[in-house]
């Protein structure tokens, strides 16, 4: 798994990624990305931070309506803004104490919450939480795929974190890796160009 991270970091250097300000953002971020693409979520972001909404007591207290509107660009606005409202009541409720609570404990929380699912919950645990739980997304799934593997949300976590440092800013670097490689190849279908497929052999 370190080749491919350092294939990866070779060929598309250092993203820094999550672009945040806050924690609260990031778990805002989260939300809003399922079923988009990113730079959807940036104009929400954009939209709900010039209406001075990117807090946890301001958007709480906002109404459904005013937030479908704001974050209308990333579709499924009706149920994302209601869960929005629901994410911002839980850090309202908890503040960014949350986060120092033990990672399975925090991530058995965030679940509990609706609209959250592990994608979501562990993102939030890694770049918010700054807590080390490899994240496993749509590009993940089709990389390791096509490199003959396949399993259960859990399984393919359990490839990573088994053979990786336990290590946060590892595991962020090497998920923003694996999506920006995901952007620039799978999602353009440039299969024929892929440098993975030797490397993932040894992996099966």
């Amino acid at each position: 798994m370190i080749r491919i991270y350092n294939t990866l970091l070779t060929i598309l250097g250092n993203q820094n990624w999550w672009p945040a300000d806050t924690p609260f953002e990031v778990a805002i971020g989260a939300l809003l990305t399922q079923q988009t693409r990113w730079n959807n979520v940036e104009k929400a972001i954009l939209n709900l931070k010039d209406k001075s909404l990117m807090e946890p007591e301001k958007l709480a207290n906002t109404d459904n309506e005013t937030i479908e509107e704001l974050i209308r660009c990333t579709g499924f606005y009706r149920q994302k803004a209601h869960r929005l409202i629901i994410m911002s009541e839980y850090f309202l409720l908890h503040g960014d104490a949350i986060f120092d609570r033990p990672v399975k404990e925090l991530r058995e929380d965030l679940l509990e919450l609706k609209g959250v699912g592990e994608e979501t919950a562990d993102s939030i645990i890694l770049y918010a939480a700054n807590k080390p739980k490899f994240v496993i997304d749509a590009y993940t799934r089709k990389i390791l795929n096509c490199l003959g593997i396949s399993g259960s949300y859990s399984e393919l976590q359990q490839i990573f974190e088994a053979r990786l440092d336990e290590d946060v800013e590892l595991f962020k670097e090497y998920h923003a890796l694996i999506v920006e490689y995901g952007k620039q190849y799978c999602l353009k279908h440039r299969c024929e160009e892929c440098v993975l497929i030797d490397i993932g052999k040894t992996l099966i």
